[in-house]
């Protein structure tokens, strides 16, 4: 669909990486964007930009009703994220809040198109080589986030088959980026103190997805009529080995190149019991090491993005180097502004 000055775009999780990164340049492209925000969020660049914001969440369906009215375009980004905690409270929000969305903006009679932004997540924890998007996603030994993520993309698609529902699904890898505020603080964090070690061969690819090339991904979402009802698997458009892509943080930081290494086998041990130890104990917060950090820094996660390239005309404008240096860049004049 070509956008006019009629469509209504709305965005959730507007304030998080990807959504905020989107409803910028929707803002740039003088579209009409409106952004469904908590209570209490931080919405001042939102309405820096002219951003229309309607309070609620994903669980208030009144508030769904309020965010969807003639909406034309939802993309939806918000996600409850994490790599450790009760299943069903990344379900209430993943699925659940997923579900009362779609109704809501099926109800409005005005949508066009629905980007859902997906996981590469969901396939299997495991060793990927060009595993491509006819490989199904795995439901099995995954934690709460990750599943529900599986469980949300296939919600889309059963109502792309049942109720004509005009979407098109999106599987990024590892986001990153200005204004994350999640995996990287912390990962930048370890290595700047020299705590940070690889997980088995440093020379296993990463599924790095700078958030600039997702949004660009999301454009093509929304403007090719043809691509409706399909998946697309997402990333950028080199994969970087995990040495490459600490490595590269490190000298943009200034920080010492990282040399320690735990065995693979050991970290899993590890992992296997810390989590054991911490669902005793009940705790809220994550052990250094469980399943979810034992795949994004242990096991090769290269998939194929020939789908995307072919089919959706990916050709993303942002090599790996030239986006880590960007994102390290906002992160240290950040870290200026909060100490000046």
């Amino acid at each position: 669909m070509q956008l006019t000055d009629t469509d209504q775009i709305l965005v959730t999780g507007a304030t998080g990486l990807v959504g905020s990164h989107f409803a910028e340049q929707a803002r740039q492209r003088g579209h009409k964007i409106r952004a469904l925000c908590r209570s209490g969020a931080a919405t001042e660049l939102l309405e820096e930009w002219g951003v229309e914001i309607v309070e609620g969440d994903l669980s208030n369906a009144e508030s769904l009703k309020r965010a969807c009215e003639a909406v034309t375009v939802v993309v939806h980004c918000a996600a409850k994220v994490g790599d450790w905690g009760a299943t069903d409270d990344y379900r209430r929000i993943n699925v659940d809040g997923t579900r009362e969305l779609l109704e809501a903006a099926l109800t409005a009679g005005t949508l066009k198109r629905w980007i859902q932004i997906s996981s590469l997540g969901v396939y299997e924890g495991t060793d990927h080589y060009g595993t491509d998007e006819t490989t199904p996603p795995n439901t099995v030994g995954i934690d709460g986030y990750t599943l529900t993520k599986v469980e949300s993309e296939q919600l889309v698609v059963d109502y792309i088959r049942d109720r004509d529902l005009p979407a098109v699904v999106l599987r990024p890898g590892f986001i990153y980026g200005p204004r994350d505020r999640t995996v990287l603080p912390r990962l930048m964090e370890r290595l700047a103190t020299k705590k940070f070690a690889y997980l088995g061969a440093t020379d296993k690819l990463m599924n790095n997805t700078f958030v600039g090339n997702l949004v660009e991904a999301i454009w093509l979402g929304i403007e090719r009529d043809d691509q409706v009802g399909e998946i697309f698997n997402i990333r950028d458009p080199r994969a970087v080995n995990k040495k490459e892509f600490m490595d590269t943080i490190c000298n943009a930081a200034d920080y010492p190149i990282p040399e320690k290494v735990v065995p693979l086998h050991v970290a899993k041990l590890l992992a296997v019991g810390m989590e054991k130890v911490w669902k005793l104990l009940r705790k809220d917060t994550a052990p250094l090491l469980n399943s979810a950090r034992i795949k994004f820094l242990g096991l090769n996660l290269d998939f194929s993005i020939e789908k995307a390239t072919e089919k959706l005309g990916y050709h993303p404008s942002t090599d790996f180097t030239d986006a880590m240096q960007q994102t390290v860049q906002w992160f240290r004049e950040q870290d200026s502004s909060a100490t000046s």
